[in-house]
C-alpha cells in the first residue's frame, strides 16, 4: 500500500487527499498555512456531507475516511514517510520545477513524485532533479474524487516502473488512468474539451445559435452517447466509411481559430469570468450557481455509483469463478 502525500489542498489537492482516504490509504495534506489547510479541510467535509446525503458514504464511513488524513503546513513532514507524492500546488511552471527540485533532494530514489498538472510538460518539471525517470504527470479531473479518469503523462525521461505504479495506485483509488505515452500540449482531454470549446465560441459568435442551444446540442446530443462510446468508437458504430465522407466535406468548414475569440476575450477582459465573478456567458446569481453546481454534482455521484455497482458486480462474477 503507497502512503500519499498531497502537496496543495486548493481545489484539486483536498479533492485528490479525499478520494485517497476514502479508499483507506494514508494521507499527508499539505497546505501553505493553517488558514489554506483549515479552507481545504471544510471544503472536503462539504463534499463528504454531499456523498452522505446521495447514499455514497455512510457516517461511519465518513469518519474512518476522515482519520486517513493527516494535515501539515510542513512539505518536509508531509512527503517525510511517504512513497508516492502528488503535486496540487498552482499552475506556475517554475514554482513546480524549484518544488520538485526539493522534493528530489527530500524523497528516497523509490518515491515516485507525481504533478497533477492539467498541461504543463512534465520534462521540464523534472528538469532540476536528478532523477527524472520518477517524474510523471497525474492530471486528475475535477473534481478529482468523482471524476474517474486520470491522465498518465510521460515526460521525455519517465521511467516504466513511474507509469506502472501510477496506474496501481490510481486502480486502487477507483480511478480510470490512461497512458499518455508522449508529452504534448493539454495531453488528451483538454485538447478534445477545447476543440469542441473552439467551436462553441465560433457557432456563438457568428449567430448560429443561441448560448443555451449550443449548450443543449451537447447536453441533449453528443453528450448523451459519448458517456457510453467515446468519439473513435462512436465512429465505428456509425460506420467509418459514413464519418470519413463527413470528414472530408466538414473539416474545411470547422474553425480554426489560434486564440480566444471577440466574445470570450471580452467577457474576460470586462471581468466576467463566469460563476466566480457573477456572470459570464450566463449571469450567476446566487440561485442558478447552486441549481446547476446542485445538478452537476448530482449527476456525477449518480454515474459514480452505477461505476461501484459495476464493479462491485464484477467482483463477485470474479469471486464465484474461482
Amino acid at each position: 500500500m503507497e502512503r500519499i502525500a498531497v502537496l496543495g489542498c486548493g481545489t484539486m489537492g483536498h479533492s485528490i487527499a479525499l478520494n485517497a482516504a476514502w479508499v483507506g490509504l494514508s494521507v499527508k495534506m499539505q497546505g501553505i498555512s493553517d488558514s489554506d489547510l483549515e479552507q481545504g479541510w471544510t471544503n472536503m467535509l462539504k463534499k463528504l456531507e454531499v456523498m452522505i446525503d446521495n447514499g455514497v458514504l455512510s457516517q461511519e464511513e465518513a469518519s474512518k475516511l476522515k482519520d486517513n488524513i493527516q494535515l501539515t503546513t510542513s512539505v518536509e513532514e508531509a512527503v517525510k514517510d511517504a512513497t508516492f507524492v502528488i503535486e496540487a500546488v498552482p499552475e506556475d511552471i517554475e514554482l513546480k520545477i524549484e518544488l520538485f527540485h526539493k522534493l528530489d533532494a527530500l524523497c528516497a530514489p523509490d518515491v515516485i513524485l507525481a504533478s497533477n498538472t492539467s498541461g504543463l510538460s512534465p520534462t521540464e518539471i523534472a528538469s532540476k532533479t536528478n532523477d527524472p525517470e520518477r517524474t510523471v504527470v497525474t492530471h486528475f479531473w475535477n473534481p478529482a474524487h468523482l471524476i474517474p479518469l486520470v491522465e498518465v503523462v510521460r515526460g521525455e525521461k519517465t521511467g516504466d516502473e513511474a507509469v506502472k505504479r501510477s496506474f496501481q495506485l490510481l486502480k486502487l483509488m477507483k480511478k480510470k488512468p490512461i497512458e499518455v505515452k508522449k508529452e504534448v500540449s493539454g495531453f488528451v482531454g483538454n485538447r478534445l474539451q477545447y476543440a469542441l470549446f473552439r467551436e462553441a465560441q465560433y457557432l456563438l459568435e457568428e449567430g448560429i445559435a443561441s448560448k443555451e442551444d449550443i449548450d443543449d446540442a451537447v447536453t441533449y446530443g453528443i453528450g448523451r452517447r459519448l458517456p457510453v462510446t467515446g468519439p473513435l468508437l462512436s465512429a465505428d458504430m456509425g460506420g467509418l466509411d459514413v464519418f470519413s465522407a463527413i470528414s472530408d466535406y466538414l473539416f474545411g468548414h470547422l474553425s480554426n481559430a489560434g486564440e480566444s475569440l471577440p466574445i470570450l476575450e471580452m467577457l474576460v477582459a470586462e471581468q466576467k469570468l463566469g460563476d466566480k465573478s457573477g456572470e459570464g456567458f450566463y449571469k450567476w446569481d446566487e440561485d442558478f450557481s447552486r441549481k446547476y453546481n446542485k445538478e452537476r454534482e448530482a449527476e456525477l455521484i449518480r454515474f459514480l455509483k452505477k461505476d461501484l455497482a459495476v464493479e462491485e458486480c464484477n467482483e463477485e462474477f470474479s469471486g464465484s469463478r474461482e
